[in-house]
């Protein structure tokens, strides 16, 4: 026999469906962002200390011969700043993961008809969304220090399409680890593992050309170097959309292969539950 649900699930109607639960879901984490605005404020506090303790600390790097770069080490320092910041947030993801699981949270949504994408892709979303109003912040803070951006509003819109999609790679990753080993120790090591080793395996720091060989070689296939070179190219007065577009390609398969792996994952969760 036919539910009332079984017909909302028809084929017809399974997209406005998809889309009116991820709205659903979305709002539900939103809103919880909202009635907490500190944890997103505080959440920006140890990348401010970087952006202005790096951008005093090295502000004279900027005049060694060959650095090739036209404006304050601050100005070169935020697209770095707004990397690590977009993957160190998002690699907590996990956490949250766990918490829901742990509450039973995640448990009842799965007996409710609401689309299992949408689970996921609520997350997604909230991430996406902390990430934009991160990135401002820290553009907003080096614009305050005295770094200007040539590249004007269009590439500070890059930038944060950047970070949302570096965010939700390693976001993704982390809620995999998450549903996978349940721990919380593996998702802190995991973010120790990778990640000082890899912003200081990227330009966010120094010029590449200042690197040693082998490490150019990491750096070139780094995503989050990839990020950093978008938002900067992206940040300069004569942006170079070509080297953006390659890079922003990349960075988009890398999300959405993680997410595929991240769903797949919580789908065989959702059957073992």
């Amino acid at each position: 026999m036919t539910t009332t649900i079984d017909r909302e699930r028809t084929a017809p109607t399974a997209a406005p469906a998809f889309l009116s639960d991820t709205w659903y879901l979305t709002g539900r984490k939103l809103h919880a962002l909202v009635r907490q605005p500190y944890v997103l404020a505080f959440s920006v506090v140890q990348p401010a200390i970087w952006l202005f303790l790096f951008g005093a600390l090295f502000h004279k790097v900027i005049d060694i011969p060959g650095f090739g770069y036209h404006g304050s080490y601050l100005a070169y320092l935020v697209p770095g700043i707004v990397a690590m910041n977009a993957m160190s947030g998002n690699m907590w993801a996990g956490m949250t993961m766990i918490e829901e699981i742990d509450r039973g949270t995640l448990n009842r949504f799965l007996v409710t008809p609401a689309s299992r994408l949408a689970i996921m892709n609520a997350t997604v979303v909230e991430q996406a969304v902390s990430t934009t109003v991160q990135t401002l912040i820290i553009v907003a803070l080096g614009y305050a220090g005295g770094a200007r951006y040539p590249g004007g509003a269009v590439g500070i819109l890059v930038l944060i399409v950047a970070s949302i999609l570096i965010g939700v790679f390693w976001g993704a990753l982390s809620n995999m680890t998450g549903m996978l080993l349940r721990s919380r120790e593996a998702i802190i090591g995991v973010y120790t593992l990778f990640m000082l080793p890899l912003m200081f395996l990227s330009s966010a720091f120094i010029q590449p050309s200042f690197m040693p060989g082998w490490m150019q070689a990491i750096a070139s296939r780094n995503p989050l170097n990839w990020e950093v070179q978008i938002g900067r190219d992206a940040l300069a007065a004569a942006p170079d959309w070509s080297a953006i577009a390659v890079r922003s390609g990349g960075l988009l398969a890398l999300a959405l292969i993680a997410v595929a792996i991240s769903v797949t994952t919580f789908r065989s969760y959702a059957r073992n539950v």
